[in-house]
């Protein structure tokens, strides 16, 4: 689904938006997780365009090799093209795993689930104390199939943001948004998966139907993906909702 006929636009104008809103809020950067994926590379380069100060930030747990040298590409070209951008790395492993043993875990897929989102979790966490440390926004990775289609996001991991600049866009428009901007090319044609299990599982596997088929079932409500669009969305409300509260 391609919605956008001039992308240089459209980068303009997300750009001038970021710098917009961060004048006003009174904060002085922005932080922003790179995990090696599409999403979070346009969305970094996005904030770094800006000219603000970037605080780019790789936070691998048990990761799959492919995918952290993908971000630790992204992480190098971000910093050979734009001064203002300061690159982090923070290998997460040994924290997850003494949560793991401080709580205590069994085998069950439920349990298996919860751990997947905490290692999401825990990357909000670090991006909040880096946030905190040097007064910045935290910035959304979220495309718009994720975040209001299908609630394919961790609540209170990868959905606890400060500002999403590409959260209207279906992920062919930030696919093409990332060959606009110069996006490794890999990292362009990388299978896009949330990189929070160690077998390597993808997006679509988890879903059940790629992103162009979630696309249409949203632009249009036709195609072989309505029921399942409709299902995640169902299951999924209590993310993309506001949060239930007694009213006297």
């Amino acid at each position: 689904m391609n919605r956008i006929n001039d992308y240089s636009s459209v980068k303009e104008r997300i750009v001038t938006w970021l710098k917009d809103y961060r004048e006003k809020s009174g904060m002085d950067c922005f932080v922003v997780g790179v995990s090696g994926g599409i999403d979070s590379a346009v969305a970094s380069t996005l904030a770094s365009l800006t000219g603000t100060q970037v605080y780019a930030i790789g936070m691998p747990i048990h990761q799959n090799t492919s995918q952290e040298n993908l971000s630790d590409e992204h992480l190098h070209w971000l910093q050979m093209n734009f001064p203002n951008v300061n690159v982090l790395k923070y290998d997460l492993t040994n924290t997850f795993e003494s949560f793991r043993y401080t709580i205590g875990v069994d085998s069950s897929n439920v349990d298996n689930h919860s751990l997947a989102n905490t290692r999401s979790r825990l990357r909000m966490v670090t991006l909040y104390q880096i946030a905190g440390r040097h007064k910045g926004l935290v910035v959304g990775t979220g495309n718009k199939v994720e975040d209001y289609g299908v609630g394919f996001y961790t609540k209170y991991g990868d959905g606890g943001v400060d500002i999403a600049p590409i959260a209207d866009l279906y992920k062919t428009e930030v696919w093409e948004l990332g060959k606009h901007l110069g996006v490794n090319q890999r990292i362009v044609e990388a299978s896009p998966t949330d990189g929070l299990w160690d077998d390597g599982r993808t997006d679509e596997d988890q879903i059940g139907a790629s992103y162009v088929e979630l696309e249409e079932a949203m632009e249009t409500g036709t195609g072989s993906a309505v029921r399942i669009l409709h299902e995640f969305h169902q299951a999924n409300k209590h993310k993309m909702n506001p949060i239930p509260t007694f009213k006297l």
